[in-house]
Protein backbone atom coordinates (compact mmCIF):
# COMPACT_ATOMS: atom_id res chain seq x y z
CA UNK A 1 0.00 0.00 0.00
CA UNK A 2 1.02 3.58 -0.45
CA UNK A 3 1.50 5.98 2.43
CA UNK A 4 -1.33 8.17 1.08
CA UNK A 5 -3.73 5.26 1.56
CA UNK A 6 -2.56 4.84 5.15
CA UNK A 7 -3.06 8.56 5.84
CA UNK A 8 -6.76 8.22 5.04
CA UNK A 9 -7.35 5.71 7.85
CA UNK A 10 -7.65 6.26 11.60
CA UNK A 11 -4.91 5.51 14.10
CA UNK A 12 -6.84 2.54 15.52
CA UNK A 13 -7.21 1.02 12.06
CA UNK A 14 -3.50 1.58 11.41
CA UNK A 15 -2.56 -0.19 14.64
CA UNK A 16 -4.78 -3.13 13.71
CA UNK A 17 -3.21 -3.29 10.25
CA UNK A 18 0.26 -3.17 11.84
CA UNK A 19 -0.59 -6.12 14.09
CA UNK A 20 -1.88 -8.11 11.12
CA UNK A 21 1.27 -7.37 9.11
CA UNK A 22 3.52 -8.35 12.01
CA UNK A 23 1.70 -11.69 12.30
CA UNK A 24 2.07 -12.25 8.57
CA UNK A 25 5.77 -11.33 8.77
CA UNK A 26 6.25 -13.85 11.58
CA UNK A 27 4.59 -16.56 9.51
CA UNK A 28 6.69 -15.73 6.46
CA UNK A 29 9.90 -15.83 8.51
CA UNK A 30 8.83 -19.20 9.84
CA UNK A 31 8.20 -20.42 6.29
CA UNK A 32 11.60 -19.10 5.23
CA UNK A 33 13.33 -20.97 8.04
CA UNK A 34 11.66 -24.23 7.04
CA UNK A 35 12.24 -23.64 3.32
CA UNK A 36 8.55 -23.48 2.40
CA UNK A 37 8.36 -19.80 1.39
CA UNK A 38 6.97 -19.16 -2.09
CA UNK A 39 7.70 -15.44 -2.42
CA UNK A 40 10.64 -14.25 -0.30
CA UNK A 41 10.26 -10.68 -1.61
CA UNK A 42 6.98 -10.46 0.29
CA UNK A 43 9.00 -10.17 3.52
CA UNK A 44 10.61 -6.96 2.28
CA UNK A 45 7.26 -5.52 1.18
CA UNK A 46 5.66 -6.23 4.55
CA UNK A 47 8.57 -4.63 6.42
CA UNK A 48 8.20 -1.51 4.29
CA UNK A 49 4.44 -1.40 4.89
CA UNK A 50 5.02 -1.65 8.65
CA UNK A 51 7.49 1.24 8.45
CA UNK A 52 5.01 3.34 6.46
CA UNK A 53 2.28 2.67 9.01
CA UNK A 54 4.54 3.65 11.91
CA UNK A 55 5.52 6.84 10.08
CA UNK A 56 1.91 7.81 9.46
CA UNK A 57 0.98 7.08 13.08
CA UNK A 58 3.83 9.34 14.23
CA UNK A 59 2.71 12.10 11.85
CA UNK A 60 -0.88 11.89 13.10
CA UNK A 61 0.23 11.96 16.74
CA UNK A 62 2.37 15.04 16.11
CA UNK A 63 -0.51 16.82 14.38
CA UNK A 64 -2.81 15.94 17.26
CA UNK A 65 -0.32 17.28 19.81
CA UNK A 66 0.14 20.59 17.99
Amino acid sequence: MKAAEFRETTIDELRKKEQDLRKELFNLRFQQATGEIENPMRIRAIKKDIAKILTVITEKNKRKAS
